[in-house]
């Protein structure tokens, strides 16, 4: 068995004991490099889709990240080729990310509300942190609602933008459907938004429209803006760059224990699609939400301001920033 895999997915080396292990850079998974494969194992950088598998000898696409939005799915299907992801590997560390920026921001749960846009594994966990901070939630879902969920009440997205002092978007990228997320907040939907708040996107770029976002920060609809994810990655927009309170490179669930379910995750589509042994030990296991937390604590967990400062410095070094990220620890 031949396994080509992204070289920066970590918690890899040792694991695959009955095939060989093929590390390299996301721009060199290519076609040449695929042909021979059995199993790729990418991250969001690696497009997968026909234009790389055609004619190549892959079984398995398995992405060591949430979204699935890099890989033609239908296609794969059609072609006898499983995809797999990770739901809710980084959801902690997202909410790290989240909660600190609200926190440093000005964001007082005693005081503010939430909106979360989009609550299934990330959004949930945000939310839930939320109401262990005692903040009042609001939560847009249409698809959750829509399914009959009873875990809690489903708004509109109107009803939760005009209510909210903050709002942070955790949907998955969805271009058409019932329920497209691209530009779910744009010159529509933004009319609707409380002035003044915090808004934070660790979702995807798209689902934002970044004029729209521009000129409502310049406007003073948004006081404070939160941007890990941008539209064109990794070219992102300069004026958006300026405006924006903290500036990260998509790195809001590198945490170590997200990584190691991610690779985790990846490790068990392999085996079940290869029928190879795999090695899990030492790969973190799912998550479990505590029962309390504080705000000097989450404060405390993690500092956006020296990547901030180093996007900012450098804009053009957004994908070695984050390659070299120093994955934080969740709580």
């Amino acid at each position: 068995m031949k396994i080509v895999a992204d070289k920066n997915i970590p918690f890899l080396e040792g694991r695959l004991r009955d095939a060989e292990l093929i590390r390299i850079s996301a721009t060199d998974i290519d076609r040449d490099a695929v042909k021979d494969a059995d199993a790729l194992i990418v991250r969001t950088r690696t497009k997968c889709d026909r234009s790389l598998l055609e004619g190549s000898k892959v079984k398995l696409v398995a992405s060591a990240t949430i979204g699935t939005d890099h890989i033609d799915i239908p296609w794969c299907r059609e072609n006898g080729i499983a995809v797999s992801n990770a739901p809710g590997c980084n959801a902690p560390g997202v909410a790290l990310y989240v909660w600190s920026n609200l926190l440093r921001n000005g964001f007082d749960p005693s005081k503010s509300t939430l909106g979360v846009i989009g609550c299934g594994n990330v959004g949930g966990i945000v939310a839930r942190w939320g109401e262990i901070l005692g903040a009042k939630v609001l939560v847009c879902d249409p698809p959750r609602k829509e399914k009959g969920f009873s875990d809690r009440e489903y708004l509109s997205l109107e009803e939760v933008l005009s209510n909210s002092d903050a709002i942070t978007l955790h949907t998955p990228l969805i271009s058409g459907g019932n329920h497209p997320t691209y530009h779910l907040i744009g010159k529509e939907s933004i009319n609707h938004l409380k002035p003044g708040g915090i808004f934070i996107n660790a979702a995807r770029g798209e689902v934002a429209d970044t004029n729209t976002i521009i000129a409502a920060i310049e406007e003073g609809r948004i006081h404070r803006a939160i941007i890990d994810t941008w539209e064109g990655e990794p070219n992102i927009n300069p004026r958006l760059l300026e405006l924006a309170a903290t500036a990260t490179c998509h790195i809001a669930g590198y945490s170590v224990e997200g990584k190691q379910r991610a690779t985790r995750m990846a490790l068990e589509a392999v085996a079940k699609t290869l029928g190879i042994n795999v090695d899990l030990d030492g790969l973190q296991g799912s998550y479990k939400a505590p029962e309390k937390l504080s705000t000097e604590r989450i404060i405390s967990a993690y500092d956006p301001s020296e990547m901030t400062a180093a996007l900012k410095a450098d804009p053009q070094k957004f994908e070695i920033l984050r390659n070299l990220y120093p994955l934080h620890k969740e709580i």
